[in-house]
């Protein structure tokens, strides 16, 4: 028989979905098959619009080999699962003769535990475990979520915090989940055969696409025990955020209060000179804790090296202790001492980290005006890691609308520790970039107006003239606005303003409701404005007359005192290379890129992005940003930028929007 056409099987899987055929998509799913086909690895910017995901996901069912795809959303996980998926598998299954298998695994905390469910929590300052159902009364939140919660356990066939709906509280959730090291494993748990995450894992290892997220191929990657079922291809979609999300992973942090809490759950179950050990050791972290300032710790300070030699220590012992004893008058003694054993290790493991002080890794303290202070510890570069483990076992195609930033590929690809494109050596990965571009006539559809005449922003100076001429926006475009601000401090001083001046206009600031409602209410009302932060640059997809105006307040570059960033950007110019194009032009092309895109969503979408920072015009910089953006018509006039907006909306208006 022979093999089935890559644009036939192409052409079945759009008609399935109810799509349209696009040259870019055919082009990604080409360069897709050819990757595959010669182990190599691809990086494919496709534009919003271009229906990425089946441009890899049929010649990635089409190989035949087991493929994972990691997203950064939720959003696409359950898209994939639920819609592309079946109806790919559905189209292709006459010209393949087979029937690929899919599943979608996440974190062991996703699911619920059933253990925790029937047996309890184990409890802090207390011998063995309390029943979270009693101790909350009925009538409040947390009582109705644990209750639901219950009802819940008996019907959900998959466990996974994502099917509930509506979700409930992380403080509920809490309650009945636990992590990868609380959990007592298959084998000692009395509800091992039933267990949500086990399943999850053992569907996971029978099926020929798993679907996870960028977290859990990050904990596959660094910790060394696979999550993953062995594969053949990697697929990374949202690969922007890949970089980020790896990064936290690698992030260890260490609070009073959690180690308190480790104190707590370990002193009943060892002898008391270990326990008042650990307790004499988290006394003297609090104390320096009480101190500390926040900003990065170039060196670290003898108070602090001789208050986590105290605690490194006494965790060892402890965890020492706990291996070697048993208390068999602790109810459900197994679940106690895992829990008690994992918030040990966690501060051992951090608390030895730092102790050793490694030159890849920055240290630094942060002041939270809730939860106070604490010690975190970060990689200084990923490159290294994302090389040697993602790149060396497999093929990976990574796919984003954004990867492309001044214009090549070599910015992305040098975070994820490939090097320029087409150099060649023995350990370096073969790699290549396509952009198959974007179905949407961006000149034609956006315009994108810079705000030259504007002062240029001063690090949290005033900003009078900008809350101006962001005023006038929103009038001439008729609401219809999504703000993207820098800060949140920025975007609620905004908000406050123009709630007074324009109360015409509602403005719905994120943080006053969850990021679904919001997004929600901003697109059902186009007189309606949407202003936030980090999450709506890149998390916002509302296409049509709703959204025709986006604006940013300002180039999003790293705060000058971001540890982390500061201390990526003093290592590339400690190199040789220039840091502030690398780190903070590069986080901000990324950004402004994905900002830009909220605005064409659909091929009918018309509208501007406003950029309210005159430095896109002015400074040796502004080429690079731009040319990480969608190609809109440029102008720096403000009154055809206000006479175009108004056009917009009249024929919005007139189309009864």
């Amino acid at each position: 028989m022979t093999k089935p056409s890559l644009p036939d099987l192409l052409h079945a899987a759009v008609a399935a979905v109810g799509g349209t055929e696009r040259p870019g998509q055919v082009t990604m799913a080409e360069a897709v098959a050819e990757a595959i086909d010669d182990n190599s690895h691809l990086l494919v910017q496709a534009g919003t619009g271009t229906g990425k995901s089946l441009g890899y996901l049929v010649p990635a069912l089409a190989h035949g080999e087991r493929v994972v795809v990691a997203t950064a959303t939720l959003a696409l996980q359950r898209q994939l699962v639920e819609r592309d998926l079946p109806r790919t598998v559905d189209a292709l299954h006459p010209q393949l003769r087979r029937r690929p298998q899919f599943a979608m695994l996440k974190g062991r905390s996703n699911y619920l535990c059933l253990h925790r469910l029937h047996e309890g929590v184990p409890q802090d300052e207390e011998d063995g475990l309390f029943d979270p159902f009693e101790a909350a009364a009925p009538t409040s939140k947390l009582g109705q979520d644990l209750l639901r919660l219950r009802d819940w356990s008996d019907e959900t066939e998959t466990g996974d915090r994502d099917d509930l709906t509506p979700g409930v509280s992380d403080r509920a959730w809490a309650q009945v989940s636990v992590s990868s090291r609380e959990c007592l494993g298959a084998s000692k748990c009395a509800y091992g055969a039933e267990c949500f995450a086990e399943a999850a894992r053992e569907r996971a290892k029978l099926a020929d696409v798993v679907v996870t997220n960028h977290a859990l191929l990050a904990i596959d990657a660094i910790e060394g025990a696979p999550v993953l079922p062995q594969h053949e291809v990697l697929i990374v979609d949202e690969a922007h955020e890949l970089v980020s999300r790896v990064t936290g992973v690698a992030t260890g942090e260490l609070t009073p209060g959690q180690v308190n809490r480790a104190v707590r759950r370990s002193a009943k179950l060892v002898d008391e000179k270990v326990a008042d050990q650990l307790q004499t050791a988290a006394e003297g972290f609090e104390r320096v804790m009480e101190l500390a300032l926040p900003g990065r710790l170039e060196k670290i300070p003898e108070d602090l090296a001789y208050a986590l030699m105290a605690l490194r220590d006494a965790a060892r012992a402890v965890i020492t202790a706990l291996g070697n004893t048993r208390d068999r008058s602790v109810q459900d003694e197994d679940a106690v001492r895992k829990q008690a054993m994992a918030s040990v290790e966690t501060v051992h493991g951090v608390a030895e980290r730092i102790t050793q002080g490694s030159e890849y890794d920055v240290v630094w303290y942060e002041r939270h005006d809730r939860f106070g202070a604490s010690l975190r510890v970060a990689p200084l570069s990923v490159s290294g890691l994302l090389r040697e483990k993602l790149f060396t076992e497999r093929s990976v195609v990574l796919a984003s609308a954004t990867l492309k930033l001044g214009g090549d590929f070599n910015g992305v690809g040098a975070s994820l520790g490939l090097a320029p494109e087409g150099t060649t050596g023995d350990d370096l990965p073969v790699w290549k970039g396509i952009d198959v571009g974007s179905p949407f006539d961006y000149p034609k559809q956006g315009i994108m107006y810079v705000a030259k005449h504007l002062a240029k922003p001063a690090r949290d100076g005033d900003r009078g003239d900008m809350l101006d001429e962001l005023t006038e926006l929103i009038q001439a475009a008729g609401g219809r606005t999504l703000g993207l601000f820098s800060s949140m401090r920025a975007a609620q001083l905004a908000a406050e303003e123009l709630r007074s001046r324009i109360p015409e206009f509602p403005i719905l600031l994120q943080g006053e409701d969850t990021l679904g409602e919001l997004i929600k209410n901003f697109s059902a009302d186009p007189q309606t404005c949407l202003f936030g932060t980090l999450s709506l640059w890149q998390g916002v997809d509302v296409p049509g007359p709703s959204c025709q105006l986006v604006v940013m307040d300002k180039i999003p570059f790293p705060r000058p005192d971001d540890p982390l960033m500061s201390a990526r950007q003093k290592a590339v110019e400690e190199g040789g290379g220039n840091g502030f194009m690398a780190v903070a032009a590069t986080h901000a092309a990324l950004l402004m890129a994905q900002g830009a895109g909220r605005l064409v969503r659909a091929t009918g979408d018309r509208g501007v992005v406003a950029v309210l920072d005159q430095r896109l015009a002015t400074a040796r910089y502004g080429s690079y940003l731009k040319a990480s953006m969608p190609d809109f018509w440029y102008t720096t006039d403000r009154n055809q930028v206000r006479r175009s907006l108004a056009a917009i909306d009249a024929k919005a208006k007139a189309d009864g929007a």
